[in-house]
């Protein structure tokens, strides 16, 4: 396939349509990006005109390596509680947790509103909220690919894109001002499996009617050329499938439906029994068939207790995993933990997922294992058995040539995809001026002619932390605590004083975890200990109330600075002070 060419320039002078706006003169759009931009996940963008608000897309991020401890990350809705009386609904484009993950935590704060969603998102949505008993209904309605619905002055028209999960949707909002268009995650796939290719033909009628903004996915801008059909992907699963003489363990991401679409349907084709593993892969895998999205017979899925009454050559598993979690299916199989399923000799293992940035080495252990094992091991670099579902660079052009809008807002990515979406719109003919780069927070507002800027303006938008049952109770003090803790350990040092005399009795007792081992260390201890008796005497006379606070941070401080002294390391000093 050829490159994308150039907006042609007829096109780039073809007026945009921004309605009736006399009577909304003085009122601006504005596109308020919550999360999403400078980072993958958290995906929520604010639309506010007038006294209306529509939110698309409600996903929570998971953590940092650097955030110990932390669950996931939601948007900050601090802007969105205190305007809660415009919010007229909220759009979901698809099924994925960067963009329905966040709802349970956010819907009832900001007044329940609608939310809209195509029938497999509604499904998964209502599944998520289950896990939180404690919270009231959502308001979930099912909208199809053809509807339009009227959100105050908002009107909302969707089309089909293809991504990794079925029921996937761009949304078109028709504003006072013009016409925006949102892709959410999206890529073009001619000859997609269990699905319809986008639907380029309603794409390019919206851009012959006048688009002021495309809002567009950025996250697989770094990659050249077009995005690989999962029919290519299907073809090299069918391969190995046939050759494999043992057991088939395809491990991949619980929400990538279309490859758990296209194992259960090929384990069904090769008379394969395939056992489903992971609670997030079995409640995806439930919903998929009773919506219809998953054609295999009944009789090919088998309880994983039931997998040892067949031969090797006879089954399938489908699990989580193929990041190396600690937790998940894989790990527990590859490390023998798992009660029913352990490696076998011949066994063909499957990482149908690309390695996120950071779980390279745990992957790779898992890999070693399972040769040692005598497994073998496929994954997306030998050959095409992964296919993200982002545009690739070929796409990103195709689709603003397509929509040939007057502004493009890159979306959905770190700020260096961001730029290069850019570029790609300058490449096809638009001018570098309208290219609108937005961060976090940061409001981007277009006036009444179809103006567009991004503005200094900036609401809240930090992180919100998710640690167990806290919302956002943790923040850069406690994870800064974590991590101290995890780079150089604690050291506690107990000192019981006399409540008359002032003095210390006994010997102070020190505890120290992930610093040093104590039994070892007599010297170290014994000369901290001296320190502290020292601190105390010098600080404290009998008649005088002391101030047991500035005497806790002296001994911090010095026995900090004395640590660092010895060993070069700073561990976390907790002095105690008892008074009997």
């Amino acid at each position: 396939m050829k490159e994308q060419t150039a907006i042609k320039a007829e096109d780039k002078k073809r007026p945009i349509q921004i309605g009736n706006n006399r009577k909304y003169l003085g009122k601006n759009l504005r596109i308020i990006p919550l999360g999403g931009l400078e980072e993958i996940g958290r995906n929520m963008t604010i639309f506010e005109y007038g006294n209306d608000i529509v939110i698309v897309d409600c996903g929570l991020m998971f953590p940092e390596e650097e955030m110990m401890g932390i669950d996931y990350i939601i948007p900050n809705i601090e802007y969105l509680e205190k305007n809660k009386h415009k919010i007229r609904g909220m759009i979901i484009t698809h099924g994925h947790f960067d963009h329905i993950g966040a709802i349970p935590h956010i819907a009832h704060r900001i007044g329940n509103p609608p939310i809209y969603a195509t029938e497999l998102t509604k499904a998964l949505i209502v599944r998520r909220q289950e896990d939180f008993k404690d919270q009231s209904p959502l308001n979930v309605r099912v909208v199809r690919k053809i509807d339009r619905i009227a959100l105050g002055v908002f009107k909302i028209e969707f089309f089909h894109v293809n991504h990794s999960i079925p029921d996937s949707v761009g949304v078109v909002l028709r504003t006072p001002v013009g016409t925006i268009i949102h892709t959410g995650d999206f890529k073009f796939d001619h000859s997609p499996i269990g699905d319809v290719p986008a639907d380029i033909s309603k794409i390019a009628r919206l851009g012959s009617e006048g688009i002021l903004a495309l809002m567009s996915d950025s996250t697989d801008s770094q990659s050249e050329g077009y995005s690989v059909s999962e029919s290519k992907i299907r073809e090299n699963l069918e391969k190995i499938f046939v050759s494999a003489k043992g057991r088939v363990i395809t491990a991949t991401f619980s929400s990538l439906v279309s490859r758990i679409q296209q194992i259960a349907e090929i384990a069904d084709k090769y008379g394969r029994k395939l056992v489903i593993e992971g609670y997030s892969m079995k409640n995806t895998v439930e919903i998929a068939k009773e919506l219809g999205y998953i054609n295999a017979k009944k009789s090919t899925f088998i309880d994983v207790k039931e997998i040892n009454n067949y031969p090797d050559s006879k089954i399938a598993v489908l699990c989580t995993g193929a990041q190396g979690e600690g937790n998940a299916v894989l790990m527990r199989i590859v490390n023998g933990e798992h009660r029913y399923i352990q490696i076998h000799h011949g066994d063909t293992v499957i990482f149908s997922s690309s390695v996120i940035p950071g779980n390279e080495r745990t992957v790779q252990g898992m890999k070693d294992t399972l040769y040692k094992k005598g497994a073998e091991v496929i994954h997306y670099k030998m050959m095409d058995i992964h296919s993200g579902g982002h545009a690739r660079q070929e796409d990103l052009k195709m689709m603003i040539n397509l929509v040939r809008p007057k502004y493009l807002i890159p979306i959905h990515g770190t700020y260096y995809m961001l730029k290069l979406h850019a570029n790609l719109a300058t490449m096809v003919g638009m001018d570098e001026k309208n290219t609108l780069v937005g961060e976090n927070g940061r409001v981007i507002e277009f006036d009444y002619r179809g103006n567009g800027k991004v503005t200094s303006e900036k609401v809240p938008s930090s992180y919100v932390m998710v640690d167990g049952l806290g919302v956002g109770d943790i923040g850069n003090v406690v994870l800064r605590d974590r991590q101290l803790l995890a780079k150089d350990g604690m050291f506690t040092i107990v000192t019981v004083i006399d409540k008359k005399t002032k003095k210390v009795i006994g010997e102070p007792q020190v505890t120290s975890r992930g610093f040093i081992y104590v039994k070892e260390n007599f010297d170290l201890v014994n000369a901290t200990k001296k320190r502290v008796k020292a601190i105390v005497a010098k600080s404290t006379s009998k008649d005088a109330l002391p101030n047991w606070d500035y005497i806790k941070n002296n001994i911090r401080d010095d026995l900090g600075q004395f640590l660092f002294q010895k060993t070069q390391r700073r561990p976390m000093v907790l002095p105690v002070i008892i008074e009997v």
